[in-house]
């Protein structure tokens, strides 16, 4: 039996570009020595796409279930039996519903642990709304399934982490839905996340103010010395290592979060406009805070651009090589706590590149 990790991903929208992007990135035979990909869909619709996007001779190995994924190959379960009617570039009720029953399956089997982690292709957070999904987006769909009291948005690349206080709300509703308590619980939550999914020993965190030049002293708002601050120093005084509150636009700007591990934002655009324009190709969203490993790539359904084969796979490779990373460093250090393996009363590290693990 094969040691590679079983990755689920589920399509996203069937008339976006989900499935041209892991079709591109199952289409390089290297992949397939990191990990065994299990897509959640269905033949004909990634056929219709494969062929919309003159992607060649690919095809994937039809499975009924998981545990008959084979290693070395790029694994479909197909999740219905109707034809689905594809109108690229559409927004349509289809779109929704199949990408609704592509993250149902999906999540069915990351919950159960049938596949180790799971990478989400693009939906349109307004067609996949049902009975069933009454969410902002996945992250809160996932947090529902996982039980989590708590779950952080964390944009990450390789030079760049960024989360954000609060998510998915209209920009006029976010002063008042900061909290000191909110901001802690976001910072534990990166805290905690670096130390066990990225392996850093002691994170460095910097907080975004959330006026202008972080209220200068006051004058523009009292967010910042009534919420900001003190949260910032209640986490320091716990043993977080977190500075700030930092004025925005210069610390973007002048390259102040190279010295940091992560950046909190206090909101949505706040913190993904930046996040996107230093790192929009290769950046990848990451859901901490779950019982289990969720990524995704960092850009949407691309309606604009879907069977042109436009689409750049790059984001969608890095998700998945994001989700091999993670579960990894999360298994090989529950076995050195369960071997009780210390240097100095602190873990040992040993991290390693997965690329060396791919025999």
């Amino acid at each position: 039996m094969s040691d590679k990790l079983k990755i689920g991903i589920s399509i996203g929208d069937v008339n976006g570009i989900g499935l041209e992007v892991i079709i591109k990135t199952l289409s390089n035979a290297a992949i397939l020595n990191y990990c065994i990909p299990i897509v959640y869909g269905h033949t004909k619709v990634s056929s219709f796409h494969r062929k919309a996007n003159n992607l060649g001779d690919f095809s994937f190995n039809v499975i009924n279930h998981a545990n008959q994924a084979q290693v070395k190959k790029a694994n479909m379960i197909n999740c219905w039996e109707e034809d689905v009617k594809i109108e690229l570039g559409q927004v349509t009720p289809t779109g929704g519903k199949y990408a609704l029953l592509s993250l149902e399956k999906a999540t069915a089997d990351l919950v159960s642990g049938e596949i180790d982690a799971l990478v989400t292709g693009p939906i349109n957070k307004h067609n996949i709304q049902s009975e069933t999904f009454t969410f902002p987006g996945h992250t809160e769909y996932l947090q529902e399934k996982s039980g989590s009291k708590d779950v952080l948005m964390f944009l990450i690349s390789e030079n760049l982490r960024v989360g954000v206080v609060t998510g998915h709300i209209p920009v006029k509703d976010v002063p008042t839905a900061i909290t000191k308590d909110k901001i802690l619980s976001k910072l534990k939550l990166i805290n905690e996340s670096l130390k066990k999914d990225f392996w850093i020993e002691k994170p460095k965190i910097a907080v975004l103010g959330l006026n202008p030049h972080a209220s200068d002293n006051g004058l523009l708002g009292a967010e910042e010395a009534e919420i900001i601050t003190p949260a910032i120093q209640e986490a320091y005084d716990k043993g977080m290592m977190v500075f700030g509150p930092y004025p925005a636009d210069g610390f973007f700007g002048n390259g102040s979060y190279k010295k940091f591990d992560a950046v909190l934002a206090m909101y949505h655009d706040q913190g993904l406009i930046p996040f996107k324009t230093l790192a929009f190709h290769n950046g990848v969203n990451y859901t901490a805070g779950l019982n289990f490993v969720r990524t995704s790539p960092d850009h949407g359904t691309g309606y604009d651009i879907a069977g042109k084969d436009l689409a750049d796979s790059t984001s969608f490779t890095e998700a998945l090589f994001s989700a091999i990373h993670i579960v990894k460093n999360r298994r090989e250090q529950e076995e050195m706590l369960s071997g009780q393996l210390r240097s100095g009363g602190k873990i040992v590290e040993t991290q390693f590149d997965i690329k060396d693990d791919a025999s």
